[in-house]
């Protein structure tokens, strides 16, 4: 009798612990639900579709003039007045500078009064080979009286060449006292004042910056340059006919820059120090709103993915091995799929270069309550009219 009162516990057990194991104790066939007896997850997926894709490409750029031109004196003088304005715009050709005129309209003059005599000299010579010639036709002076004559004629004429040489370079050091601006643009301030000596070219006196058109100046990584490079090989790329992008800046506090512009210089070099390949766009300025110095963020248009394939950014998750998705497999279960992510497109999602296929259908929602081998339940999407339809019943906020 002991015996058997201790049986019928045991057996009562044995019967319940049946009942907890994952086929329930019910299904022989392999049959039954999910392991551990848990619903399938409810998840709303996106089925892959490639499509065409602007993108842009964004770096850091900063603002140059377009000309910058140092002003130096050609002449050695005491600077006599300053003609501009410090920091305000100026005229290609508008005086700068006026330089003591005084010592070099004195050397104008005097190499004036030595043309002069020069082309008195020079009439004489002619003169006297003039009377030379027939008198040597008849043989009344001898050879060497009119070779000297002609000889004369040939070296007063040489004078003349020379002594309104001397006059033309004084006139050019007297228009050289007024120092003007070779370019249109912005001067910078003054670096001499007046009374000073200036020595000719050797002092700096101010600069002038041309700001329109106004160049940005910009990097590109070698390894950004090496991909979009493959990249353009391999077909998923294409960009405009000679590379001509267009360019669009963004300023420091997040304001886009109205007008656009093209890249005109490309260096074929890596810079050692930075790693990247030098390049440079010109863009209108008519209204200075950019300024030489200004950092600014650069954005290339015209590029295109052709057969592009989008995912949404929470549908990507990152792992030991790099990025992944899940997918949807054929028995209903959630595959982890490694993926190359490229670019962001417009809309904000990941670019996917590598990894999913047409047709394949990604997990956007529910994907943090999965993992590999997890069975799923594909939601049914909500009707666009039920969901204003919803919103306009939900009672307004108490305030």
């Amino acid at each position: 009798m002991r015996s058997a009162l201790f049986l019928v516990p045991m057996l009562a057990l044995a019967l319940a612990v049946a009942g907890c194991s994952p086929s329930g104790g019910a299904d022989k066939g392999g049959k039954g639900g999910p392991p551990g007896g848990m619903p399938p997850s409810e998840v709303t997926v996106m089925t892959v579709a490639p499509k065409a894709i602007p993108v842009a490409f964004e770096y850091v750029g900063q603002t140059a003039g377009s000309r910058e031109v140092e002003v130096r004196a050609r002449v050695t003088g005491i600077l006599l007045k300053r003609n501009f304005d410090e920091g305000g715009p100026v005229k290609q050709g508008q005086s700068l500078f006026s330089i003591d005129p005084a010592p070099f309209e004195a050397a104008s003059a005097r190499a004036q009064a030595d043309v002069a005599a020069a082309e008195a000299r020079l009439e004489q010579a002619r003169r006297n080979a003039a009377r030379f010639k027939p008198l040597y036709a008849e043989k009344a002076v001898s050879q060497k009286d009119y070779d000297d004559a002609v000889s004369a004629e040939q070296i007063g004429s040489a004078d003349v060449k020379a002594a309104r040489a001397r006059l033309a370079e004084a006139r050019l050091n007297l228009g050289y006292t007024k120092v003007e601006a070779p370019v249109s643009g912005v001067a910078g301030r003054a670096l001499r004042s007046e009374g000073s000596l200036v020595s000719g070219p050797d002092v700096l006196l101010t600069t002038v910056v041309q700001a329109n058109p106004i160049w940005v100046n910009f990097g590109i990584p070698d390894n950004d340059q090496a991909r979009l490079t493959k990249e353009i090989q391999a077909g998923r790329l294409t960009v405009p006919n000679g590379g001509q992008f267009e360019v669009t800046l963004v300023l420091a506090d997040g304001t886009p820059y109205g007008q656009t512009g093209k890249l005109n210089f490309t260096d074929v070099r890596i810079s050692a120090a930075t790693g990247t390949r030098e390049t440079r766009a010109e863009l209108p300025n008519r209204d200075g709103q950019l300024r030489p110095g200004q950092f600014v963020r650069v954005v290339l248009r015209g590029a295109t993915y052709p057969n592009a394939v989008t995912v949404p950014q929470r549908a990507v998750l990152e792992g030991p091995q790099g990025k992944f998705v899940y997918v949807v497999g054929e028995k209903g279960v959630a595959e982890a799929r490694p993926v190359q992510a490229g670019e962001w497109s417009g809309g904000g999602d990941w670019i996917i270069t590598d990894g999913l296929k047409e047709g394949e259908r990604v997990i956007v929602d529910g994907v943090m309550k999965l993992g590999p081998g997890a069975p799923v339940k594909i939601a049914e999407p909500k009707p666009a009219a039920e969901g204003k339809s919803a919103a306009a019943q939900k009672p307004p906020a108490k305030k």
